[in-house]
């Protein structure tokens, strides 16, 4: 009797391991040393650990070649699932498809890229670009615009114009805006946009009435390019909640930034990562073909939420910045977040 209950034991106990094994989810960043995903790693790793899951994480440091060794190095590591931020919407497909072989669910975490099996998990981007040029159109209704895109190889710079497109259309039919420069800018480094501006400033004669940057870096390097001809009071936009743009809208020297709230992101990353860990549908999810390759993937799109100065205390609120960053420098009794 004693053999057969410590045998009953055993079993039940290599029955419960192997229920509970822990599930690694391996997560590729492109470029960890921009500031927001640390919000996201947060959030990511908080979640995981509610559920017992192991992070691991590799950083390919703005290099296409290296997140391709690196996923391969995440999967040498255990790693059941992958979350991937790719560099490239293209060249990340070679490892998505190694994943897929392996039978290891992929999640394309904020940018896109489309191949069959993938989980896409973002915000609306092109209602981010929406959100951009109207928060642009309303404080300057006429003028010479600039638009300065994100990266080439990422499809969220795409949606994002298509979303600007479709705001600014009748103004640009009417006549009442013209577009005089519009660029690409590779790994929407802030340098790099800094630079597309200041040719775009030298080209117009510095007549610029209005800049739409695609996210918060870039249009740190557009302030500066404006700062540095002496434009002052030239609305810019930006996306990301970037603590150093969210100063700058305090202090007016950018219009808008649309806050994607990175912590929301990274838990619902999580969350659906633990669902495909266990080989469950991922809650919420629905089917999306918008991509251009027409991709049939399972998709979530969370909702952005455009920071002005008139409602910065959502970010205080919420935690996302403390005060005296938000309201570094700032004078102006107008801004009520920093009273």
């Amino acid at each position: 009797m004693n053999f057969k209950r410590q045998l009953t034991a055993l079993v039940l106990a290599m029955a419960a391991g192997s229920s509970f094994a822990q599930l690694t989810v391996g997560v590729s960043f492109d470029a960890y040393q921009e500031e927001r995903w640390k919000t996201d790693e947060a959030a990511i790793k908080a979640e995981l650990a509610k559920s017992g899951a192991k992070y691991i994480m590799s950083d390919a440091g703005s290099s296409t070649e290296k997140q391709l060794t690196d996923i391969d190095g995440l999967i040498a590591k255990g790693a059941k699932v992958l979350i991937i931020l790719g560099r490239d919407k293209d060249a990340i497909l070679p490892a998505v498809a190694k994943a897929n072989q392996l039978k290891i669910p992929v999640i394309a975490y904020d940018r896109l890229f489309e191949a069959p099996g993938v989980t896409y998990i973002t915000f609306d981007n092109k209602e981010v670009g929406r959100m951009t040029a109207r928060a642009i159109l309303a404080v300057k209704p006429k003028g010479n615009f600039a638009i300065i895109k994100g990266d080439p190889g990422d499809a969220n710079a795409n949606f994002l114009r298509e979303g600007q497109g479709e705001v600014l259309a009748e103004a640009l039919q009417k006549g009442d805006v013209k577009i005089v420069g519009e660029e690409y800018t590779a790994g929407w480094n802030p340098a790099n946009a800094q630079k597309n501006m200041e040719q775009i400033l030298t080209k117009n004669g510095n007549k610029i009435d209005a800049v739409i940057a695609q996210n918060d870096g870039m249009a740190g390097g557009v302030v500066a390019a404006l700062a540095a001809k002496g434009l002052k009071g030239v609305p810019v936009s930006g996306q990301d909640g970037d603590h150093a743009a969210l100063n700058r809208v305090a202090l007016g020297t950018q219009t808008v930034s649309v806050w994607k709230n990175s912590a929301d992101l990274g838990t619902a990353a999580a969350k659906a990562a633990v669902e495909l860990g266990a080989g469950k549908a991922v809650t919420g999810a629905a089917d999306w073909a918008g991509g251009e390759k027409k991709v049939t993937l399972k998709s979530i799109f969370l909702k952005p939420v455009p920071v002005t100065r008139a409602n910065l205390d959502l970010v205080l609120k919420a935690g996302h910045i403390k005060k005296a960053a938000l309201c570094k420098g700032v004078t102006d009794a107008a801004v009520t977040a920093c009273k």
